[in-house]
């Protein structure tokens, strides 16, 4: 039984819900969110996508059936989220475990970090090993979540006792070509939004094309860090090649509420017509530490945020004039991928009338 969020779902084509279909499939990849009860599996989909806050989620009911959810909210960002409930048994004989996992881009795992987690690594095991026999092209990422409760110290130790014990039961059972990636993540800070923003840029096939891009407009520009975000979720598509800090990422995300906020109050006509975010938005922030953070609209829902010093600030024409070029890069890359999709689209419909997906099997209603 599958429930669908009704404000999502105006966005979603009929061609992505057949998910036997390889070519539905590339055009938006699937993001299964699994883990044992009350690991928190729901409050972070809620959070990242629908801003709600953290606090909220405690009063959020045990998800009781699958829910699946489109994210097209973007040029790049643009996948589906299936939130499975712990309490059910996915490899029960009468569940078709391979119509789940066929056609997913990543498999999320959740673990309650402040629970005992011997049950849940069982479980993390059976469901990785089920689901590489069905495509090895998974990405398998596990959140070491609910982290604000432990201390450093014991954060660090609990990394490692789990990721030891996961590859360890991976190793036994011959399986060491499996890679598992694993996050500590909170919906109390930053952490689940930079984790999510790892898991999506793997989903991206144009990823190395837009890091290469941002390299070539920071070296020119004398910027310190870029970042392309998704407006909507906070999520960082791509940065530039130089390390990430945690609290640069979180300046960033704070600005972008900013803006938005400040935008929705002050940027809408006098009707209240138009959009607080346009081709129009721009903003500038100077930090007490000689740093200063800019912002631009690249798409409708894509924003570069830019850390400059404010010696290199002063040749805002230069950084303006690369922006532009960088801006229409952005904008021919878009472009292309569209033109794949709407390939893929062609492909889709002419396999649905044939009445069976590409490799032969009978296609399944959902």
């Amino acid at each position: 039984q599958i429930e669908t969020d009704d404000d999502v779902e105006k966005d979603i084509a009929p061609e992505f819900l057949d998910f036997s279909d390889p070519f539905s499939s590339e055009v938006k990849p699937r993001i299964l969110l699994m883990g044992l009860r009350r690991s928190g599996k729901s409050s972070i989909q809620k959070v990242v996508f629908h801003k709600m806050s953290p606090n909220e989620t405690l009063f959020l009911e045990s998800t009781n059936k699958i829910c699946r959810e489109d994210v097209s909210n973007s040029s790049f960002v643009n996948f589906q989220i299936w939130d499975f409930p712990g309490q059910i048994d996915f490899f029960d004989p009468t569940f078709d475990y391979e119509m789940i996992f066929r056609g997913t881009g990543a498999l999320i795992f959740v673990i309650d970090s402040q629970d005992d987690y011997m049950e849940a690594l069982a479980r993390l095991h059976l469901t990785v090993t089920r689901a590489y026999k069905v495509n090895t092209d998974i990405n398998f990422e596990v959140f070491i979540h609910k982290v604000d409760g432990l201390s450093d110290d014991h954060k660090i130790e609990t990394q490692r006792d789990i990721h030891q014990r996961a590859n360890d039961d991976l190793a036994d059972a011959g399986l060491e070509k499996i890679h598992l990636s694993f996050y500590l993540t909170s919906i109390y800070d930053h952490s689940i939004f930079e984790a999510f923003s790892k898991v999506v840029q793997k989903l991206i096939p144009q990823l190395p094309t837009l890091e290469n891009l941002l390299n070539i407009f920071i070296s020119n520009s004398g910027i310190e860090k870029a970042f392309l975000f998704d407006v909507v979720s906070k999520i960082y598509i791509a940065t530039d090649s130089t390390p990430v800090d945690m609290q640069t990422y979180e300046l960033c995300c704070d600005m972008i509420d900013v803006v938005i906020d400040i935008s929705c109050i002050y940027g809408l006509k006098e009707d209240g017509a138009g959009t607080p975010y346009d081709k129009e938005s721009t903003a500038i922030i100077k930090l007490n530490n000689t740093t200063v953070l800019y912002l631009k609209e690249v798409t409708k829902f894509l924003a570069l945020v830019c850390f400059v010093r404010e010696e290199s600030f002063e040749r805002k024409g230069l950084i303006d004039y690369n922006f532009h070029c960088f801006r229409k890069a952005i904008h021919e890359v878009f472009e292309v991928r569209m033109k794949v999709v709407k390939s893929r689209k062609v492909q889709n419909r002419l396999q649905k009338k044939k009445g069976a997906t590409p490799n032969g099997t009978p296609r399944v209603p959902l």
